[in-house]
This record gives structure tokens, C-alpha cells and sequence, in this order.
């Protein structure tokens, strides 16, 4: 029976994860590398790759302060609507990415409630979609970090006179600082892979609101089959990076326990 549990899930990761991703470079490097620097190296791709890590640059450290600020308040205080609270964190897991990015579109859009706005179809939506479906990766990692930990170090703190900003400071934040660059990770992941909710709120306009997954779309509609998959092993390469990292942390924090 264990033979057969650990060969049905080395043959499912085979066939649905690492087939993929060997097509994926195989396409890419179809051509010979000249092709897979030249499709990297045009103007709209390099212009989708600045765009990506921008947006990603701004809405990671949102949802950091947010996710501490809220799994702070959530595991540390009582107050009216903390369930509500709660819910609203998990509410992006809930709702598809396309509904989120037609609901800025409804919100900032040519006719929506605040119309002239100008950030529907430019970099302000593509940021504000992003950290909208990016939201509950940091606060969802640090609420049961500090409920696990809970309140009595800080106490301890704050009777010996630490200020409630030296508490969360020197005791609070070390706590949980494994937690916190966990969330963070798994943010970045999914901001600089966000599809959906972007594809509504960019207008496609390239080589000024195409990110990476969009430019890669375009592409291969465009039959530039070979120049898409190499702009996509960016997204691979990232991905990588990402579990590398965070297989780091997950045997550092193993150790530490």
C-alpha cells in the first residue's frame, strides 16, 4: 500500500507538474538560445517584466503592513466587526479574479461611480486588481503564528514598561518575522502570476499596461509560439525561486521548533 500511495503521487506530480514545465523550457529553447535571448530581450517584453515587478513592488509591502495590522488587531484585541473582519480577509479566495477586476472596471470605469479617475486601463488599476487578490497570503500566515504564540511576552513587556510600539517592535514582530517573509513570498508569487482580475482593469495596450501573463497570452494568439513560452519561463524562473525560498524557511522554522 505505501509502494502504491508514493507511486500514484510521484506519477500525478509527473504528469501534471513536471511534463508542463519541461514542455514549457523545451518550447522556449526550441530555437536555440539566440531566439530565447532575442524574445527577452524585445522592447514589450522587457517593458511586461518592468511592469510585473513593479506592480509587485507595491502591492507586496500593502498587504505586508495590512496583514500585520489586521492579524495584530484580530489575535491581540476585541472590537465590534472582527468577524466581519475575518471574513473580508478571505473574501479574495472567494471571489474569482475576473469578477474583482470588473468590479474596479464598474467602480473607476468611463461610466462607473467615479469615473475620470484614470486608473481603469492604466498602472493604479493594475496595482489596486493585484493587491486586491493578493490580500489574505500575509495576514493568513501571521494570524496563526500569533495566536499560537499568544499575548504573554508582550504582556510581559508592557509591564516591565516597553511602550506598545518598543512591544511590537523587540517582541511581537521577531515572533513572527519567519511567518511574515512566508507571506510575503507566496504574495509576490501570486502578484507577479495574476491573470484574470488584470486582463480587466489593463486595456492590453502594449508595452505600457501588458504584464508578463498578458504579453504571453498575446503572443501565443499571436503564434509566436516560441518567443511566448520563453517570456514564460520568466514566470517559471520565479515560481522556482519561490519554492525554493520558501522550502528554506519551512526547514529553518523546523529547526527553530
Amino acid at each position: 500500500m505505501r509502494r502504491l500511495l508514493i507511486g500514484i503521487a510521484l506519477g500525478f506530480m509527473a504528469l501534471f507538474v513536471v511534463v508542463p514545465l519541461a514542455t514549457v523550457f523545451a518550447s522556449a529553447f526550441r530555437d536555440g538560445i539566440s531566439a530565447y535571448v532575442h524574445a527577452l530581450g524585445d522592447s514589450e517584453a522587457r517593458s511586461a517584466i518592468k511592469l510585473t515587478l513593479l506592480v509587485a513592488a507595491i502591492a507586496v509591502p500593502c498587504n505586508v503592513v495590512f496583514g500585520l495590522a489586521a492579524a495584530w488587531a484580530i489575535t491581540r484585541f476585541q472590537f465590534p466587526g472582527k468577524r466581519v473582519l475575518v471574513t473580508v480577509i478571505d473574501l479574495p479566495f472567494a471571489v474569482s479574479p475576473v469578477i474583482a477586476g470588473m468590479l474596479f472596471v464598474l467602480l473607476f470605469g468611463a461610466r462607473g461611480w467615479f469615473p475620470g479617475s484614470h486608473i481603469v486601463f492604466a498602472v493604479p488599476g493594475i496595482v489596486m486588481v493585484t493587491t486586491f487578490v493578493t490580500v489574505p497570503f500575509v495576514a493568513r500566515e501571521l494570524i496563526p503564528a500569533l495566536e499560537a504564540r499568544g499575548p504573554a511576552q508582550e504582556l510581559a513587556a508592557l509591564t516591565l514598561g516597553a511602550s506598545p510600539w518598543q512591544t511590537f517592535w523587540r517582541v511581537t514582530l521577531p515572533n513572527v518575522k519567519l511567518s511574515l517573509v512566508y507571506g510575503a513570498i507566496l504574495c509576490t508569487a501570486r502578484a507577479v502570476g495574476e491573470f484574470g482580475a488584470v486582463s480587466v482593469v489593463s486595456g492590453h495596450i502594449r508595452g505600457e499596461t501588458n504584464t508578463v501573463p498578458l504579453h504571453v497570452e498575446i503572443l501565443y494568439n499571436d503564434f509566436h509560439y516560441q518567443a511566448a513560452f520563453a517570456v514564460a519561463t520568466v514566470l517559471v524562473w520565479i515560481a522556482l525561486a519561490t519554492l525554493v525560498i520558501e522550502q528554506a524557511l519551512r526547514w529553518r522554522m523546523r529547526r527553530r521548533r
